[in-house]
């Protein structure tokens, strides 16, 4: 599908494509795709293709059909299908019984037409940057099979960046979405918290989770994030009267070259950027990882008293150890969030969008999951949020985007970057990715071989 998501609708709309036919070329690309990837955990063969047929239906009989109208997507392993068991990625789960019914989202985007086809592969609970699941296997980056997704959405970027999906959803509560949107290459959005309901929706740490979509381009995550939020973000003012601000500091350190670069020329496309540097980001990064161990590990204290070793050995020393956190860091946490909260507010009177780096470099090899952070080799797993952890507490929407291949000659590989606003101005938000997008500068092609290799 090389057409845009509204594009590809229209033609489902105008009777050129039939949903039937369209569904079972996806089912089929999935099914080869996922033997090389690891990205779905279950496959809605059945389920999507008789929802393809009463589509197919209503189109012969001129019925409206929706917006997304036959558009195939996913969605991660903790939004609750109909029929299923919502795992989250773990068998601690697997005898809860099947959900009675769709999440709220996964309703919404059916009602627009689209088609589920699938539940993606994360990691377990959602604590982790690197889909390396011990229940459900390691997704793999389709730019590079050595290397890692990224995480915890990992099986739902990668499966758009390989192309067998068109858009797909996926959580964020300290990164999630973001994070492996940078290391796959694709677009991923982290609305403001609050904007799309959690109904159905397992949680992590209830008070910083957010789910959004990833896609191929600014315009179908706009497509998407419009059905999600039930409500348009069409944006009526001029992309270049935007005022922007290129995150400076904490965000400015141990980028590799190529994304050092490729921010410098972004800004150099902004006749209006000035760097913005924020106070104690370190505290900020510090007070997210305690608000988020600590709300973890009680939701899962009095499972972990009876099936502790149900869980995978790494999830659960996290957990437990984010359940005896004192209650005063916890407390100094919030105060620390609520500072910062504040504190972006006010950034936001003087500059409109701000821009920083999603992750520090290119997805990381699996079997040697390393970064690199202040000189030294640091691992992955523990680090690739640096950047986009201390965001999550201000509430606020995110565009994860990858730098277009020009920028990064040397690299190769996907790198990405944040673009961050204020509460509820995703259209600002995403008419300027766009405008970003049409002068070349973000847009990272879809992998063009399974088994590609990328040194």
């Amino acid at each position: 599908m090389s057409e845009s998501i509204a594009q590809f609708a229209a033609q489902i709309r105008a009777g050129k494509i039939s949903p039937v036919q369209q569904c079972m070329q996806t089912l089929h690309a999935l099914e080869a795709g996922n033997k090389t990837y690891t990205v779905a955990t279950h496959i809605l063969a059945e389920r999507a293709l008789h929802q393809a047929q009463v589509l197919e239906r209503k189109i012969a009989a001129g019925q409206d059909v929706g917006p997304l109208a036959g558009i195939p997507f996913g969605v991660k392993d903790l939004f609750d299908v109909a029929g299923l068991v919502t795992t989250a990625g773990s068998t601690v789960l697997q005898n809860n019984p099947p959900a009675l019914k769709d999440a709220l989202v996964v309703s919404r985007l059916c009602a627009a037409g689209a088609l589920p086809v699938a539940t993606l592969n994360m990691d377990e609970f959602a604590y982790g940057f690197a889909t390396e699941n011990a229940h459900f296997g390691t997704t793999l980056n389709p730019h590079d099979v050595r290397r890692l997704a990224g995480g915890s959405s990992g099986g739902s970027a990668a499966a758009v960046a390989a192309g067998l999906l068109p858009f797909t959803l996926g959580s964020d509560t300290n990164g999630s979405i973001r994070v492996p949107a940078s290391l796959c290459g694709v677009w991923g959005l982290r609305p403001t918290q609050g904007l799309v309901p959690l109904e159905g929706v397992y949680p992590f740490a209830a008070s910083l989770d957010v789910i959004g979509p990833f896609a191929r381009s600014a315009a179908d995550i706009q497509s998407v994030a419009e059905v999600l939020a039930g409500q348009s973000f069409a944006f009526e003012g001029h992309a270049c009267s935007i005022r922007v601000g290129v995150l400076g500091g904490w965000f400015a350190q141990d980028l590799v070259p190529d994304l050092q670069a490729g921010l410098e020329m972004i800004a150099g496309a902004c006749p209006s950027a000035r760097t913005v540097t924020l106070p104690e980001i370190a505290r900020v990064r510090a007070a997210s990882f305690v608000i988020t161990a600590a709300e973890g590990g009680n939701l899962h204290l009095n499972r972990l008293k009876q099936t502790p070793m149900a869980y995978d050995p790494a999830t659960r020393d996290r957990l437990l150890a984010g359940a005896l956190l004192p209650a005063a860091a916890v407390i100094q946490a919030q105060r620390i969030r609520t500072w910062f909260r504040h504190l972006m507010h006010d950034v936001f009177d003087t500059v409109d969008v701000l821009i920083a780096p999603a992750t520090v470099g290119p997805a990381p090899l699996i079997d040697q999951p390393t970064i690199m952070v202040g000189g030294k080799a640091v691992s992955a797993r523990a680090n690739l949020g640096l950047f986009t952890q201390p965001l999550s507490l201000a509430g606020m929407p995110v565009v994860s985007a990858p730098l277009a291949p020009q920028l990064t000659p040397n690299t190769q590989l996907p790198l990405g970057i944040q673009l961050i606003a204020g509460p509820h101005k995703e259209n600002m938000l995403l008419a300027f990715a766009q405008e970003l997008e049409r002068k070349g500068l973000l847009g990272f092609p879809v992998a063009h071989s399974q088994h590609q290799r990328v040194a």
